[in-house]
C-alpha cells in the first residue's frame, strides 16, 4: 500500500493517476518518470499542462561527434583523433541480433507503444510506490535517446552533463514532449538507428560500430548472438557491466539478456542456453585516439594540423565555433604531407641524433611556390613519456611550438643581403670588415628615430667581432656570404638602416616564435632573433621561387560526414622581392654550399643552396637549404628551458668537439632532402654572374688549421688525416658571459694541411641586446 505524505495528501499511486489523468487532457501521456512513493509527483502537477505547452516543439538534434581521419597527400592513414570515438552506421550494418538485444532488454514493447509506454509506467509506479523509492524505470528507448541527445549537446561541459542526467520532473516533462515529436517525425526504425548509434558502451566506445571493433574488433553487422548479449547488457551500466575488467559481471548481465530475448521469441530457449554457456571470449582493440597515434612520426605535423583548424578563420569567426566543428568530427582531413620526403626526414634525423642525447633535432620541409609543408619531424617523439614531448619544435608558439623559437645565427644574413640588393646595393659591394669592431651609431629605423650604440655597465661600447682572428676584410660580399663574416652584415645593415630588412622580413614571413615584433637593432645581423624551422624553412624557399613568397599551407581538402566538401586556406603568394634579386640571393648561396661553410651539406645531383648558423654559447646550430623545388630548415639546439652548449659533446653515438651549423644540421639536411628529392626532377637556378673584384688583402687562410675559408686547403694531403680528439679550443668571446666583449682566443689547431682546417676557434660577434656573444659563422666549418 502506498505511503502516506507528511502531512496528509494522495499516495504515490493516486497522485501518479491524478497527473497522468492532467497529461491526458492535454492530449498527452507522461512517460518515464521513476517516482517515489511520496513527494516529487505532487509538487509539480499543478500547472503541468502549461509548463508543457510552453516547451518548444522542435528537438535540435546536434551532429553526432565522430572520429576525425587524417591523411598524407597520398591518402595514407596518419592519425585518427576524436572527441567521441564513433563511427555512425545505418540500421543494416548492425546485425540483427544487436537490434533484437537492446530492444528486448531496454525496451521489449518498442514496437508496440508510441512514444510512452503507459503500462510500463503503471507498473514502476506501483512497485516504486511499494518500495518507498525510485527501483524502477519507465523510459522508453525513444526516451533515451532524447536523454543521449542532450548529454550529447552538452559535449564536455560537465554541468551541462548533470544537468541533462539530472531525475528531475522538469527534464522528464522536457524529454516526453520531444519523444513525442521523435516518434511522429522518424518512426521505430529510424529511433532504433539513432539509439545504438548514439549510445555510450563504455571503454571510449560510443556507438556500436566503435564498440565493435573496440570489444571484438569487427563491424557491428558481424556480431554474434552472445557478443549482441553482451554489448546490449553494458548500456545500463558500462562500468558495472564492462567486460574487459570484470568478464563474470558481464557475463552474468550478458545472459540476463539472452534469456529476455527467449522470453521475448527472439530466439529459442535452446539458442539462449547454448550462448550462455559460452565464456566472455573478447578481442579487444585499445583506444587510440589522438596525434600521439600517427604514423611516420607524424605526430608533430598532426598536431600543427590541428592548431591549423583551431586557429583559421576560414573554419569559423572564433575558436570556440572552430573547436566545436573539430570536436564534432567526422572529418576526412587530406594534408600536404609527402610521405617520400617524410620517410626521409625521419632516417635522417635517426642517423645523426638519438632520442635520449642531450639535445635535440627538427627538420621542416617546403614546396617552393605552392607553400605545401611536405615533412615535419624532430628526435623526441610526440607523448608523455621519457625523452618525449608534446611541444613541436618546427613552428612557432601559437602553433604548438616552444616559448620563444630559437635564435637562428647567421641563416639572417640572407635577408639582410635581399634588403640591400633591393635597395640598389651591388653584388659586388666590399667593406672594410675587420675582425673586431664597435657596431657603428646611428643606424635609421623605420619611425625615423635611430638605434645609438650606447656602453654596456662596463663602459665599453657594443662590439662585433668574427669566428676566427684571422677573418679580417675587406671582403666582396659573395666571400663574406660563403664564409658568413660577421663585422660584414653588421656593415651592411648600418649602411642600409634597419627599415629595409624589416621590410624585407615582414614579406618573406619572418616573424619571431614568440609572435612579437622582430626588434629594429643591429644584432638582428648576426641571428640575435629567435625562429622557428617552418618559418626559415619557408622564407628560403622565396628565393628558390625567385622571389614570390607563398603562406605555408598543411591542408589540402576537408569533407564532413556527410561527404561535404569544407573550404579549406589556400596559399597566398606575393612578390617579396624581385626576380634579379632573388636570382642573385641563390647566387650567392650556391658558393656556400660549394666552397663556404655548408660545404658537408652540399648536394651533387642537383642545384642547391643554403646558409649555416650557429648561435651564441653554440647553444643553437642551422643549416637551411633548397633547391628549386624542395626547401628545408634544420635545427639543432636544447629544446628545454636548459640551455647546453653544443662542445665536447656526444650527439648520436658520433663526439664532437665544437657543432656548427655546417658540421651537424648540414649533413642532416643533405640526408633529408636528398631522400625527399630521389627520383624526382632536378630543375636548375637562375643564376647571375656575380665578379669577384680585386680585394687586396684580408680574407686569406694561413693553412695552419685556424685560417678563413681557404686555410688548410693550401696543401689538402692525398689522404685527409684521421685526428683524435681534438685539444679544447678557446672559448668563443672569451669566457662567454654575458656582456663581455673580449675577443675569443683561436682555436687550437688541426692537423696540418687537414681538408677542413682545424677547429675554428675564437669569439663571435656580441649580441648587444642579450649581451651574450653571437658566435658566426666564418671559417671553415670542421669535421
Amino acid at each position: 500500500m502506498g505511503k502516506k505524505r507528511s502531512g496528509g495528501g494522495l499516495t504515490g499511486p493516486q497522485q501518479a493517476a491524478k497527473f497522468l489523468g492532467v497529461s491526458v487532457l492535454s492530449g498527452v501521456v507522461l512517460a518515464g518518470i521513476a517516482i517515489p512513493g511520496a513527494g516529487a509527483l505532487g509538487l509539480a502537477a499543478k500547472g503541468t499542462v502549461e509548463g508543457f505547452d510552453e516547451i518548444p516543439a522542435n528537438l535540435k538534434t546536434p551532429p553526432l561527434s565522430q572520429r576525425t581521419t587524417i591523411l598524407d597527400a597520398e591518402g595514407g592513414l596518419i592519425a585518427t583523433v576524436y572527441s567521441r570515438d564513433r563511427q555512425v552506421v545505418p540500421l543494416t550494418a548492425i546485425s540483427p541480433y544487436m537490434q533484437k538485444a537492446i530492444v528486448a532488454i531496454e525496451d521489449s514493447r518498442f514496437y508496440e507503444h508510441g512514444a510512452v509506454d503507459l503500462k510500463g509506467i503503471l507498473r514502476a509506479v506501483n512497485r516504486n510506490a511499494q518500495e518507498g523509492g525510485a527501483a524502477q524505470g519507465a523510459s522508453t528507448l525513444t526516451q533515451q535517446y532524447v536523454k543521449n541527445v542532450f548529454v550529447e549537446e552538452a559535449g564536455d561541459d560537465e554541468s551541462k552533463v548533470r544537468e541533462a542526467q539530472e531525475k528531475s520532473l522538469g527534464r522528464k516533462i522536457r524529454e516526453l514532449k520531444y519523444s513525442i515529436q521523435v516518434e511522429e517525425e522518424l518512426g521505430k526504425k529510424k529511433i532504433l538507428e539513432n539509439y545504438l548509434n548514439i549510445t555510450y558502451f563504455g571503454q571510449q566506445a560510443y556507438g556500436i560500430e566503435s564498440a565493435a571493433q573496440r570489444y571484438f574488433s569487427k563491424p557491428a553487422k558481424d556480431l554474434t548472438l552472445e557478443e549482441s548479449a553482451l554489448l546490449a547488457g553494458v548500456v545500463q551500466s558500462p562500468s558495472r557491466f564492462d567486460p574487459v575488467n570484470d568478464a563474470q559481471e558481464a557475463m552474468k548481465r550478458r545472459n540476463v539478456v539472452l534469456q529476455r530475448m527467449a522470453d521475448m521469441k527472439d530466439i529459442s530457449q535452446a539458442e539462449a542456453d547454448e550462448a550462455k554457456q559460452k565464456p566472455v571470449q573478447l578481442k579487444v582493440t585499445r583506444p587510440k585516439n589522438g596525434c600521439i597515434t600517427a604514423v611516420k612520426g607524424a605526430g608533430f605535423f598532426c598536431d600543427y594540423v590541428r592548431n591549423t583548424f583551431l586557429t583559421d578563420p576560414v573554419f569559423g569567426k572564433t575558436r570556440e565555433e572552430r573547436a566545436k566543428i573539430w570536436n564534432q568530427g567526422g572529418l576526412t582531413v587530406r594534408t600536404t604531407l609527402d610521405p617520400q620526403s617524410q620517410d626521409a626526414a625521419n632516417a635522417s634525423i635517426k642517423d645523426h641524433v638519438n632520442e635520449d642525447d642531450s639535445i635535440a633535432t627538427a627538420v621542416t620541409m617546403v614546396q617552393p611556390g605552392t607553400g605545401r609543408v611536405l615533412a615535419m619531424g624532430q628526435s623526441k617523439p610526440y607523448g608523455f613519456g621519457k625523452n618525449e614531448t608534446q611541444i613541436n619544435y618546427s613552428v612557432d608558439k601559437r602553433m604548438g611550438g616552444s616559448n620563444f623559437g630559437f635564435q637562428v645565427g647567421s641563416t639572417f644574413k640572407p635577408f639582410i643581403a635581399a634588403a640591400a640588393i633591393e635597395r640598389g646595393m651591388e653584388p659586388t659591394k666590399v667593406y672594410p670588415a675587420p675582425n673586431k669592431m664597435e657596431y657603428p651609431s646611428p643606424v635609421s629605423r623605420c619611425d625615423g628615430s635611430n638605434w645609438q650604440n650606447l656602453p654596456l655597465a662596463n663602459g665599453k661600447l657594443q662590439t662585433a667581432e668574427n669566428e676566427t682572428s684571422d677573418e679580417v676584410g675587406p671582403y666582396a660580399m659573395k666571400t663574406a656570404m660563403e664564409k658568413s663574416i660577421n663585422t660584414y652584415f653588421v656593415q651592411m645593415i648600418s649602411d642600409i638602416g634597419l627599415c629595409p630588412v624589416t621590410e624585407m622580413t615582414q614579406k618573406l614571413g619572418v616573424v619571431p616564435a614568440s609572435g612579437v615584433k622582430l626588434p629594429e637593432e643591429p644584432s638582428i645581423a648576426l641571428g640575435s632573433a629567435e625562429m622557428s624551422p617552418l618559418t626559415m624553412a619557408n622564407a628560403y624557399a622565396t628565393f628558390a621561387n625567385r622571389g614570390v613568397y607563398c603562406t605555408p599551407i598543411a591542408l589540402e581538402s576537408i569533407t564532413d560526414a556527410h561527404g561535404k566538401a569544407l573550404a579549406v586556406p589556400k596559399t597566398k603568394c606575393d612578390r617579396a622581392m624581385a626576380q634579379d634579386t632573388a636570382d642573385t640571393i641563390n647566387t650567392l648561396l650556391r658558393g656556400v654550399v660549394d666552397s663556404g661553410t655548408g660545404e658537408r651539406a652540399g648536394l651533387s645531383d642537383r642545384d642547391n643552396a643554403g646558409k649555416t648558423g650557429t648561435t651564441d654559447n653554440r647553444y643553437n646550430a642551422w643549416f637551411v637549404g633548397y633547391t628549386p623545388n624542395l626547401s628545408g630548415a634544420v635545427w639543432v639546439g636544447s629544446g628545454g628551458a636548459k640551455k647546453i652548449t653544443m662542445e665536447d659533446i656526444t650527439i648520436g653515438g658520433q663526439y664532437y668537439p665544437k657543432v656548427f651549423g655546417g658540421g651537424l644540421p648540414g649533413p642532416i639536411w643533405k640526408d633529408a632532402v636528398s631522400g625527399s628529392l630521389s627520383g624526382r626532377e632536378a630543375p636548375g637556378f637562375v643564376t647571375v654572374n656575380i665578379p669577384e673584384p680585386s680585394v687586396p688583402g684580408g680574407g686569406g687562410g694561413n693553412g695552419n688549421g685556424n685560417g678563413g675559408n681557404n686555410g688548410g686547403r693550401n696543401n689538402p694531403p692525398t689522404q685527409p688525416s684521421r685526428p683524435g680528439k681534438p685539444s679544447k679550443p678557446g672559448k668563443p668571446g672569451g669566457d662567454n658571459k654575458p656582456g663581455d666583449n673580449r675577443p675569443g682566443g683561436a682555436g687550437a689547431a688541426g692537423p696540418t694541411g687537414g681538408l677542413f682546417g682545424g677547429a675554428t676557434g675564437g669569439g663571435g660577434g656580441t649580441d648587444l641586446l642579450t649581451g651574450g656573444t653571437n658566435a658566426g659563422d666564418g671559417g671553415a666549418e670542421p669535421q
